[in-house]
């Protein structure tokens, strides 16, 4: 599983998601199956994130060194 994602598409949520923006994907087994990602979002109000159609992000890897601080950054 890709720990981080782009978001390609945002227009069912547009105060929620940034296009062109990178968010952290959360583990789900029971999601995943129905297409669907727990990411957590702008709100930042729930730690266990939110589920969105998988279809409005592409998985991307990313160097340890970025990873590192793109999870420091979002436990703020």
């Amino acid at each position: 599983m890709n720990k981080f994602v782009l978001c390609i598409n945002n227009a069912s949520n547009p105060v929620s998601l940034i296009v062109d923006k990178v968010y952290r994907r959360l583990p789900d087994p029971e999601a995943e199956p129905h297409n669907l990602y727990r990411i957590v979002d702008e709100d930042k109000s729930e730690p266990d994130g939110y589920l969105y159609p998988a279809s409005i992000f592409v998985p991307i890897e990313l160097p340890e060194i970025a990873e590192r601080a793109l999870t420091t950054a979002n436990a703020s």
